[in-house]
């Protein structure tokens, strides 16, 4: 596997923190990759313009 997805799950209905969910989702990608993955490419599949602003905005988790 080269490659992987992500979407914001529970950031909708469920009214999870955006910029939380945002922070988990990084900081598990990082340490994963900090293992020595070999992945390619990551992808974090966004629904709402807020996710969208908070993952454009390159903040480090």
């Amino acid at each position: 596997m080269d490659s992987i997805v992500f979407c914001c799950i529970s950031t909708g209905e469920y009214h999870f923190p955006n910029r939380k969910a945002a922070e988990i989702a990084l900081n598990t990608v990082l340490a994963y990759l900090d293992k020595g993955s070999g992945l390619k490419r990551i992808v974090f599949n966004v629904f709402k313009d807020i996710d969208w602003e908070i993952y454009k905005s390159g903040f480090t988790a």
